[in-house]
């Protein structure tokens, strides 16, 4: 295993202006990007937007796209759809699919942002031929979701793990709700696949070879190919966001 974790918080965003072709100003940080990291990811993000703030509706066409609410209410729009969303909402957008995000409540509303490279445009990128015509969305292997297409809106604190591989094409393996209890700990290995956290609530460190970094709300961590990590919840416990992403033909490195 080698060293090199990378690590983002939500300290000092960015302040942005008409975000997606709307009115009025949100905030945004990233937390990691494809630079560094040898799977298909394309970058970790995190936005918020006041109350009657609009993400305006766009669509991806090289990106698959997860939103997981953090905080505040608000409506997701899938091609042309309502869908009420709030903290523990997990919304997968497949290519193609028309989206848009609006704040209904009266506090802020916070979002984690997941792109991910479609296989297509990782191939162009890695100079590779592309694969051919992408197979048809199956529903997410979880409980109680039947009724899916190119995009769906899960509730992951009901869940806790969805497999992403009904809607999105890429190789994102799992998207999981992790809740450690005071002092336990979790081994992470990125042997094959890579994986992001976002820790949620509670506290704790991780550790890396010789790095200790404290985790708290906010604090992201991103494993490349051929790291390592422990994970230690805190005297509160510590709940955290993961994502994981198979690299294919990825041995520890």
């Amino acid at each position: 295993m080698r060293e090199g974790v990378i690590i983002g918080d939500l300290e000092d965003p960015s302040v942005v202006y008409g975000v997606h072709g709307t009115t009025g100003l949100s905030q945004w940080k990233c937390l990691a990007r494809r630079a560094g990291l040898f799977g298909s990811w394309e970058a970790v993000e995190w936005a918020w937007i006041p109350p009657g703030g609009v993400s305006g509706e766009h669509v991806h066409t090289r990106t698959e796209e997860i939103y997981f609410i953090l905080s505040g209410r608000g409506e997701m729009t899938l091609d042309g759809k309502p869908h009420p969303v709030g903290p523990g909402s997990l919304i997968l957008t497949g290519l193609g699919t028309k989206h848009g995000l609006r704040n209904v409540g009266d506090v802020g509303l916070g979002w984690l942002v997941i792109e991910l490279l479609s296989p297509h445009t990782a191939a162009v990128l890695r100079g590779s031929e592309p694969p051919g015509q992408a197979r048809a969305p199956q529903p997410p292997t979880q409980r109680g979701e039947e009724d899916v297409t190119n995009a769906v809106v899960l509730n992951l604190r009901q869940t806790y793990e969805v497999n992403p591989r009904g809607v999105f094409t890429g190789p994102l393996r799992s998207i999981r709700l992790v809740n450690l209890k005071p002092g336990q700990r979790a081994e992470l290995s990125a042997a094959g696949e890579e994986h992001t956290l976002f820790a949620i609530g509670g506290s704790g460190e991780i550790s890396s070879g010789e790095a200790a970094i404290p985790l708290k709300y906010g604090v992201s961590v991103t494993l490349p190919l051929g790291t390592g990590m422990t994970v230690t919840a805190g005297d509160a416990g510590l709940e955290y966001f993961l994502a994981s992403l198979e690299v294919p033909g990825g041995g520890a490195r």
